[in-house]
């Protein structure tokens, strides 16, 4: 895009989580100073990611923890990463949530290329459980994800409890059981991609003429992003760079293809606490089925909200406002019990 000024946000020209990693690639090949993508937080202009670099200390290490939004009085709210591994999709949640909101992501390891990603949502849960307490070492707390970040954070609330602490909300943002779910065949794998548009044009029409310009702009941004992780899911399998480090390309692609595979091997086990589940109006049909709504598994009582908006648009403008109010609802109400 351009032009584009010193001054403007990074996030308001489109940038995702995916450029994210090609930007953040490019400044360390320039600069030779390797930064976390989260400084995209602290500074998403230009003119603040150069005061960035000018500072004499080395930055900090790579750590899961993102403070998002690390200000504000009120017990934090802590948010598990997607497939894609990063957690720049929660920027607009979290600003929705308000000032006095503290709000943390957890990213997957690996982002940084440093490490390989993890493969299994219990050795995920466990390094995220030992960050979290570092910030708030005793409960109760407030966690949540998106898709297979709820799914993280199930057992992320599971490893809390055994260690005797309380969950006060455990939040499961359109997250499916998927250990319920059938294997993903070409013929249904098809039809999802067929439902997923449908779902998007469905999307579409519900919001008003504003709403859609900026709706398909952001669907739009959100598939070129897409494109460098299917590239990288092909490049894994056969191609690492000249002196054996990986592309960002690639790694965007293992850590997406272990999330996956993560996320279809982990079986659940019942949950002594309560859920509060934060569904689209609609489901994909391979994943509508018995038992994969966390319904049998909630043994402390299962809350179902269902929001105005169908898959793949819950935390995208202007649904996500849909979702931050019914979120700050339940984080009032468990503050209050």
């Amino acid at each position: 895009m351009e032009p584009i000024g010193r001054d403007q946000n990074y996030f308001d020209l489109g940038g995702d989580s995916s450029l994210a990693v090609h930007l953040f690639v490019q400044i360390e090949k320039t600069f030779s100073i390797k930064l976390p993508i989260f400084t995209l937080f602290e500074a998403p202009t230009i003119a603040e990611l150069a005061a960035v670099l000018r500072r004499d200390s080395a930055p900090a290490g790579w750590s899961p923890l993102v403070p998002i939004q690390p200000n504000g009085s009120r017990l934090p709210f802590f948010c598990m990463h997607g497939a894609g591994g990063n957690v720049l999709i929660y920027r607009e949640l979290s600003k929705l949530l308000g000032d006095d909101q503290p709000f943390y992501g957890l990213q997957a390891q690996g982002l940084d290329g440093s490490a390989p990603p993890l493969t299994k949502i219990e050795d995920m849960a466990a390094l995220y459980v030992k960050e979290i307490r570092r910030v708030q070492p005793n409960g109760p707390y407030f966690l949540g994800g998106y898709c297979l970040g709820g799914t993280i954070a199930y057992e992320v609330a599971q490893q809390l409890r055994a260690q005797g602490q309380e969950v006060a909300l455990l939040a499961l943002l359109d997250t499916t059981d998927w250990s319920k779910i059938p294997a993903v065949t070409v013929w249904n794998d098809g039809y999802m991609a067929l439902e997923r548009f449908l779902f998007h044009v469905a999307n579409f029409f519900r919001v008003d003429s504003q709403g859609r310009s900026e709706f398909l702009s952001e669907k739009m941004q959100s598939l070129r992003n897409r494109i460098p992780v299917w590239k990288g899911i092909l490049q894994a399998r056969f191609h690492t760079s000249s002196n054996g480090t990986p592309s960002e390309t690639v790694v965007l692609g293992r850590i997406w293809k272990a999330n996956d595979r993560a996320c279809f091997a982990y079986t659940p086990k019942p949950y002594r606490g309560k859920l509060t589940n934060f569904r689209p109006m609609k489901q994909y049909s391979l994943f509508d089925q018995p038992g994969a709504k966390w319904d049998t598994l909630s043994q402390g009582g299962h809350e179902i909200i269902v929001l105005p908006v169908f898959p793949a648009g819950m935390l995208n403008e202007p649904f996500v406002r849909h979702l931050a109010t019914a979120l700050r609802k339940s984080i009032d109400a468990a503050v209050q019990r």
